[in-house]
C-alpha cells in the first residue's frame, strides 16, 4: 500500500457532523469491528449525545473522506455512563467516585478506520479534542484487552479507576480510565 498524506483536522459542531453520521458511524463499525448492523442502533445516540453540554467533536479526513472521529461532553449525574460509573466506583472508594465524577469530561468516542490506524490520528484527534475542554479531567471507558486504544490511553498517562468492569447490558469487560487535564 502506497504511503498516505497526513490527515487534516477539523473541529466539528453538530451541524457539522449530522450530515457526516453514517460515514461516522461506518469508521466506527469498522475499528469496533462491529456488524454493519450497528450503524442504525448507535445512530439516534449519537444524535443525543450532540445535544449534552460542552459537546465537543473532531474529525480527521484524509482528503475529503472521514478517517477517524472522536467526540465527547460535559459528564453528569442521570447520563447512563456516568451513573454506571458512579455505581462501580462507590462500591470501591466513595472519595474515589466523588473526585472523578464530580467535574469531568466523558470521551464517549474515538476511533480510527483500520487503514489509518497506528500513524499517530487517534492521539492527534484526542489532543485536538482535548484542548478545547474546560474541565479538570477526562474519562473513558474501553474494551478490556491488549489493544492499540488500551496502549495509547497509556502512553498518554491515563490510570486505571475501574478493570474488568461490567457495564448493565453489556458481557464484555471494560477498563474504566482518568486523567487529570490539561493533557
Amino acid at each position: 500500500m502506497a504511503a498516505r498524506s497526513s490527515v487534516r483536522l477539523v473541529d466539528l459542531d453538530p451541524a457539522q457532523l449530522r450530515p457526516l453520521l453514517a460515514e461516522a458511524l461506518g469508521v466506527y463499525v469498522a475499528a469496533m469491528h462491529y456488524p454493519p448492523g450497528t450503524v442504525q442502533q448507535r445512530s439516534p445516540m449519537w444524535m443525543e449525545h450532540m445535544l449534552r453540554a460542552d459537546w465537543h467533536s473532531v474529525g480527521a479526513f484524509d482528503d475529503e473522506r472521514l478517517v477517524g472521529i472522536t467526540y465527547g461532553y460535559h459528564g453528569a449525574s442521570g447520563q447512563w455512563w456516568h451513573d454506571e460509573v458512579r455505581r462501580g466506583l462507590t462500591g470501591v472508594d466513595p472519595a474515589v467516585a466523588a473526585r472523578w465524577l464530580d467535574d469531568y469530561f466523558e470521551l464517549t468516542e474515538l476511533h480510527v478506520h483500520p487503514d489509518w490506524q497506528g500513524r499517530g490520528t487517534g492521539v492527534a484527534m484526542l489532543r485536538r479534542l482535548l484542548s478545547t475542554v474546560d474541565a479538570p479531567r477526562v474519562l473513558l471507558s474501553t474494551p478490556e484487552g491488549p489493544t492499540r486504544a488500551l496502549r495509547l490511553y497509556r502512553r498518554l498517562g491515563f490510570t486505571d479507576l475501574l478493570r474488568q468492569y461490567r457495564f448493565a447490558g453489556d458481557p464484555r469487560p471494560f477498563a474504566v480510565l482518568g486523567r487529570d487535564l490539561p493533557l
